[in-house]
């Protein structure tokens, strides 16, 4: 993949990333953006999220299925700590 590609992809994933930054702030926590590499975005949860029992499904089923959905080339979402 081109850096171009790469980089496309990066900002793709920040603007989706923006919208559903709302969501996760109004209950203690936030998203940040690691490293998108391959069409695998490496995400960190953080404040509450961070530390939730229920994280993994924040992960999984709202924020991969929204970047799957809006963002072309996207294959996964993983967590980094």
């Amino acid at each position: 993949m081109s850096n171009q590609v790469s980089d496309t992809m990066y900002d793709e994933v920040l603007d989706v990333l923006d919208k559903l930054r709302p969501f996760l702030q109004r209950d203690g926590g936030d998203v940040e953006l690691v490293n998108v590499e391959d069409g695998i975005v490496k995400l960190r949860l953080v404040g509450a999220c961070g530390s939730c029992p229920s994280s993994t499904i924040t992960l999984k089923a709202g924020i991969e299925r929204a970047l799957l959905e809006e963002v072309e080339g996207v294959v996964e979402v993983m967590q980094v700590f």
